[in-house]
């Protein structure tokens, strides 16, 4: 069977600012077949952008019950998941343990609406490596991303989940252009 890859990648200029300017940038990828997608808005946060990328790729799918990979820079989308915070915000009414309400609780119920009866595995990739530094650095970056994801990745794997993490970036700064 094959699975659909999906890269992600959420940019803010001027982040924690009153105004500013966000894009998303969403790549998918199955098989030979390639999608990229991207958008932005103004007056947002670098992690609303990072989880409207993904559920922008999400949308996108035109059924259910695909087995895929998505890979991001956001730790704090992928923590989410991998640590199902989720679960615990929702049992608590979408608090944190502090009883605060959760940030961006709209844009994580869509994220879990369009998850559903799919296979979703979640991949931990740094964020704008350059890919010509040398073999020495990317070795210690790789070592890193097996640490964080496992070992079943390759070294093929890894140098291609950065390079298209790169190009989710670039989609992300296309989307935000407008909004400068």
């Amino acid at each position: 069977m094959r699975k659909l890859r999906i890269f992600t990648d959420g940019a803010c200029a001027n982040n924690q600012q009153r105004v500013n300017a966000g894009g998303w940038g969403a790549i998918l990828v199955f098989g030979d077949n390639q999608k990229e997608l991207y958008g932005g808005e103004a007056n947002t946060t670098n992690n609303r952008m990072e989880m409207t990328a993904l559920i922008e790729a999400l949308r996108a799918l035109k059924r259910k019950g695909l087995e895929m990979d998505i890979f991001s820079d956001s730790s704090y989308l992928i923590n989410c998941f991998r640590n199902k915070w989720y679960v615990k915000w929702q049992k608590e009414g979408w608090k944190t343990s502090t009883k605060e309400p959760v940030k961006n609780q709209e844009l994580w119920e869509q994220l879990l609406s369009l998850m559903e009866g799919q296979d979703i595995r979640f991949f931990l990739v740094k964020g704008h490596v350059d890919v010509s530094k040398g073999d020495s650095s990317l070795r210690k970056l790789f070592e890193k991303f097996q640490k964080n994801n496992g070992t079943e990745l390759t070294w093929e794997d890894f140098l291609y989940a950065i390079t298209m993490n790169n190009r989710a970036d670039e989609l992300a700064n296309l989307g935000m252009a407008p909004f400068k």
